[in-house]
């Protein structure tokens, strides 16, 4: 697959960064995940280490291949927090 919405960057020295089973699917377009501003509303799985850091390691919500149209869907809530210069 190769178009505007996909990307798989299988050269990357981190590919895949997250485990799993379809590395051909594995979407690299979003190498840095818009969503992780939106904390727990994020809609991702995720945890948090016990420094309470955001652990995203077992999400694949902004690998897959449909991440553009979820991500799109949530940019209203992303540029809000950017315009109010508070992330959750």
């Amino acid at each position: 697959m190769n178009n505007s919405s996909f990307f798989c960057n299988k050269d990357c020295e981190y590919f895949p960064c997250h485990a799993t089973n379809d590395p051909d699917s594995f979407n690299c377009l979003f190498c840095y995940c818009p969503l992780y501003t939106l904390g727990e509303k994020c809609g991702g799985k995720f945890s948090y280490t016990s420094k309470g850091i955001k652990n995203c390691s077992s999400c694949l919500l902004p690998h897959s291949q449909n991440a553009v149209n979820y991500i799109r869907s949530r940019f209203t809530e992303i540029s809000a927090l950017a315009r109010s210069g508070k992330a959750e």
